[in-house]
């Protein structure tokens, strides 16, 4: 029964996760048989690909140097100072992470317009004579969304890394008569490269791959949008195989790097915890510091308020504020065809397929933490890849290869959708189960096997009860992600009647009249969910909300 157990969960990841990458690979270098080149050759010599990779590539790096230039500042400053109101201000950056930029985008537009609310403010307090554009082409605006969704990320990650390496050779340096800069150049980031590298790493696939907020700003330079569009004539036109393919070596060879650091370590002193004295921040420190987050947490916490006030706002156009207020979207929400039909896919999506990463997640994390079985360091691998493919890529992976079969998502994705959330999130739920495993000591197993207990007592009674609240936390996450999914929505739900909630407030968004304003008022709904079910899951294993995104 165990082995068929480890089997199968061998088999599913490599049915629905490689066997679909490896699809797409072979499709973008064979023509007619034949290994060949020409599908890249006919790519890069489309004007308007080579564009979007060279947007994609230079938004990510922007966003990269945007959440370094916030992010490393911010968690020097919590990790070295203390000051008044600094737990409660950590948390409140957390809240960025709650609002996905693409649910943010529609409310922005609101606020970043050449009439919003920003410029009128400015114009009215005399800072402006004329509207600033600062959406721009639309890139300006993706950036401004993703540097304010992805920082905490960045500023979460190095504040692990400040308080996992030894301050003596910061001292050291400075009893040497190094200089801060001199200090922080040879010392200080060296020891902090391994977090900082995975964490960077993960804000630009993210921003390199982000599909919904540069379809909401109607930027279509980007490789995430041609792979989008690709999909219309995916069998006509294979150029769609080799972005696919361009974005899944760009992120393999991060996912590899990344990996090395973080395990080997190299500038890691032999100490895994230090406990550093934190100096009082007062006087005029202090105020400036005080001014410096506000200002960061207000800008941080736009897409948020933005959205909030275009879910109830009746009348807003040209003013600063809604002139108007209303509750009426909200009912729209619950009582138009479409947006209830979306919130009923999502809730029915989201339960099944965090069932099956409930199940995978605890087979998985009781094999890798309790037995020796072989190639539990290939299972290990494979079912964290999917934190480094982006959603994308494995919904253009099931589009293409699972078209004119049974599972064809033109006809009814439903069971491609599942499979999709529960492949993108499990490693959630491994990651919570396995170090639930870790923390349970074998010997309490042992007592129970030793007074007479059988293998299914002691499981129900002994196993399960300790490990439970780990894999039901990851589970909550598991189903909060899954019902705002973005990706894998967009572009697996073709039909209606089969839209989950993300699509729904894509296609709502394009209505002239009333469509950002449901749209929104679903975004909110979202929102507290997604808020609501990280707040659960930090109660369940009584860990901090930011614990989640630590990566490493």
């Amino acid at each position: 029964m165990k082995k068929a157990l480890y089997l199968f969960c061998f088999a599913f990841l490599i049915y629905f996760f490689v066997y679909p990458l490896g699809h797409i690979l072979s499709q973008s270098f064979v023509v007619g048989g034949k290994f060949s080149l020409a599908i890249f050759k006919s790519a890069l010599g489309n004007y308007v690909v080579r564009r979007s990779i060279l947007n994609s590539f230079m938004l990510g790096i922007l966003v990269v140097i945007s959440t370094t230039v916030t992010g490393v500042p911010l968690a020097f400053l919590f990790a070295r100072y203390r000051f008044p109101g600094k737990n409660l201000l950590r948390a409140l950056f957390f809240l960025p992470l709650i609002a996905s930029p693409f649910v943010g985008a529609i409310g922005m537009m609101q606020l970043l317009s050449r009439f919003g609310s920003i410029n009128l403010f400015l114009m009215k307090a005399g800072i402006i004579h004329h509207p600033v554009s600062w959406i721009g082409s639309g890139f300006l605006g993706i950036f401004i969304l993703e540097t304010l969704h992805l920082y905490p990320i960045m500023f979460l990650n190095i504040s692990s890394s400040l308080n996992n390496f030894d301050i003596s050779a910061e001292e050291a340096s400075y009893n040497l008569g190094g200089s801060f800069a001199t200090t922080f150049r040879r010392i200080t980031f060296p020891l902090l490269m391994p977090g900082y590298f995975a964490a960077a790493s993960i804000i630009f696939i993210w921003a390199l791959t982000d599909l919904g907020t540069p379809l909401v700003f109607e930027f279509k330079d980007l490789v995430s949008v041609q792979i989008f569009n690709s999909i219309k004539d995916i069998n006509t036109n294979p150029q769609g195989y080799a972005l696919v393919f361009f974005v899944i070596l760009i992120t393999l060879m991060l996912f590899i790097l990344a990996k090395r650091l973080i395990e080997k370590r190299p500038y890691a002193s032999g100490r895994t915890s230090v406990n550093v004295v934190e100096k009082d921040l007062g006087g005029r420190k202090r105020l400036l510091a005080y001014a410096a987050v506000g200002l960061l947490l207000f800008l941080s916490l736009l897409p948020h308020m933005s959205i909030i006030l275009t879910s109830i706002s009746k009348r807003w156009f040209f003013t600063i504020f809604p002139a108007e207020y209303t509750g009426e979207f909200y009912r729209t929400v619950f009582n138009h065809r479409l947006t209830r039909t979306g919130i009923v896919n999502s809730l029915m999506l989201s339960s099944v397929s965090t069932l099956v990463d409930v199940v995978l997640g605890f087979a998985i994390g009781f094999f890798l933490a309790r037995t020796r079985l072989k190639g539990r360091q290939i299972l290990d691998l494979l079912v964290m890849l999917p934190l480094a493919i982006p959603g994308i890529v494995v919904s253009f992976g099931y589009f293409s290869l699972f078209s004119n079969t049974p599972l064809d998502p033109r006809n009814n994705p439903m069971v491609l959708l599942v499979i999709s959330y529960s492949i993108r999130r499990l490693p959630y739920l491994v990651r919570s189960t396995y170090s639930s495993f870790q923390q349970l000591s074998e010997s309490l197993e042992e007592a129970s096997y030793s007074v007479g207990a059988s293998v299914m007592t002691t499981f129900r009674r002994i196993t399960f009860p300790l490990v439970s609240p780990g894999l039901f936390a990851g589970g909550v996450l598991a189903f909060s992600f899954s019902v705002m999914e973005v990706s894998s929505s967009l572009i697996l739900a073709v039909r209606e009647r089969h839209y989950p909630i993300a699509k729904v407030i894509y296609t709502v968004a394009g209505r002239i009249t009333d469509g950002p304003y449901v749209a929104c008022a679903l975004g909110v709904l979202g929102m507290a969910l997604v808020g609501l079910s990280y707040y659960a899951s930090s109660r369940l294993v009584a860990r901090k909300i930011g614990e989640f995104f630590k990566i490493g």
